[in-house]
């Protein structure tokens, strides 16, 4: 059975940092681009992170950029975002999906975690 879980999630205060992890069992994440989003109450949900097969290439929404940094860890099957300074903004359910095709369209993504819950008060 192909699965991403999400873990990390939680609340913290404005300025604090979480890492969140996606551990994958069913499927070999060295073969998959990895990404990041996030969906906040009310909203479609964004990209916010994403990162090559091979670690080689990130990329980052501009509203996270130079606060998250996604890696990758194939040997454990797991990519991780790091989010630092965080603000009251980042609220929301952060997904991470994989794909073979195009590392930034949210559109190409075909496997989806389910997420976990960010929440940062000020």
């Amino acid at each position: 059975q192909v699965q991403l879980v999400e873990s990390g999630g939680g609340l913290v205060q404005a300025g604090d940092s979480l890492r969140l992890s996606c551990a994958a069992s069913g499927l070999t994440v060295s073969s998959y681009h990895m990404g990041w989003f996030r969906q906040a109450p009310g909203k479609e949900r964004e990209f916010v992170a994403a990162i090559n097969w091979s670690g080689s290439l990130t990329y980052y929404a501009d509203s996270v950029k130079g606060r998250f940094t996604v890696s990758r860890d194939n040997a454990k099957n797991t990519v991780y975002l790091q989010m630092n300074s965080l603000k009251p903004d980042d609220t929301a359910v952060y997904c991470c999906g994989a794909t073979r095709t195009s590392v930034t369209a949210m559109s190409r993504y075909d496997l989806w975690g389910q997420g976990t819950q960010v929440t940062v008060s000020s």
